[in-house]
């Protein structure tokens, strides 16, 4: 793999980004965007996650790009937000399209075959652009981070554009609840002070159901059991991951992987520190190439 650090002039600031590619990339090829979490960059995530999404780029031929936010937080669709990207009015969606039309040329990545992933924070700025602009994506995954509650919406009602979804999130995660509410549960002012950002959220399942209505799913979803209860990376007790599947003939399909026992974790070959909880051995990476279908041909 080809592992390179660069830049684009972005609305008068220069961002900077993890670029890795495969060495025998052919033109026409997927570009997976990355977001990370809250203080982080995109190195860190890239660190944090073990490096599994460079398994993209070998596994399917994907350029992935580890984008690094504003002071290492992303302007997201959260209306109660006063970090710096948020503030100062960071143009992170145009951020994200000016990295689809630098590759485009730079590695000749097919624009209709461009994903994003986003881990919290990160998965806020996910949300984001599949609202402001669905266009420019062919599927979005975020990981633990749900929809914002309506009037915690920066956007507020926008037509509804089909795109294909996979949510992963944990019922142990004590940062941003699986069931919904206010950032940091019960030390919601304690989360406030410590990543500015605050307000309600739907929980995990809404979410699903939320995206599920935008993608004129109407059909109530299927459950399943996904081969991964095995012991976590962190502590004695067990993970299990269960699918919830919204699919209809004609619409893109949306899924929730809930991570049961799972905590603020990207679940994966690495696991996060004991604080962040319980980190299961579901492969993200692997669950978002075959989800997408992103296999190399």
């Amino acid at each position: 793999m080809r592992i390179t650090r660069g830049g684009v002039d972005v609305a008068g600031r220069r961002r900077s980004y993890t670029l890795v590619a495969p060495p025998d990339a052919i033109p026409g090829g997927p570009l997976v965007l990355v977001f990370h979490g809250s203080g982080q960059s995109g190195g860190k995530f890239r660190a944090f996650s073990g490096g599994s999404f460079d398994s993209l780029a070998t596994a399917a031929g994907a350029v992935v790009a580890y984008l690094d936010g504003y002071k290492g937080q992303w302007n997201d669709a959260c209306a109660d937000s006063s970090v710096g990207a948020r503030v100062e009015d960071v143009d992170d969606v145009a951020f994200a399209t000016a990295m689809v039309g630098a590759l485009e040329g730079s590695h000749r990545i097919d624009r209709s075959k461009v994903q994003a992933v986003g881990f919290s924070n990160g998965g806020g700025m996910v949300i984001r652009l599949v609202h402001q602009e669905p266009g420019l994506l062919a599927g979005a995954t975020v990981i633990a981070a749900t929809q914002p509650a309506p009037e915690n919406f920066l956007l507020g009602a926008v037509p509804a554009a089909p795109l294909p979804m996979l949510l992963i999130h944990g019922t142990d995660d004590r940062l941003v609840p699986y069931g919904g509410g206010m950032i940091g549960g019960r030390m919601h002012r304690l989360a406030r002070w410590m990543f500015h950002t605050g307000g309600r959220f739907l929980s995990a399942p809404q979410t699903a159901a939320y995206f599920a209505a935008r993608n004129s799913i109407d059909r109530p979803p299927g459950t399943r059991k996904l081969p991964h209860s095995v012991r976590s990376h962190t502590g004695s007790r067990t993970t299990s991951v269960t699918a919830t599947d919204y699919r209809q003939a004609g619409t893109p399909p949306v899924s929730l992987y809930t991570v049961h026992a799972g905590g603020h974790t990207v679940p994966g070959v690495r696991p996060a520190p004991r604080v962040m909880g319980r980190t299961s051995s579901l492969n993200t990476a692997e669950a978002v190439a075959e989800f997408f279908g992103l296999v190399r041909r």
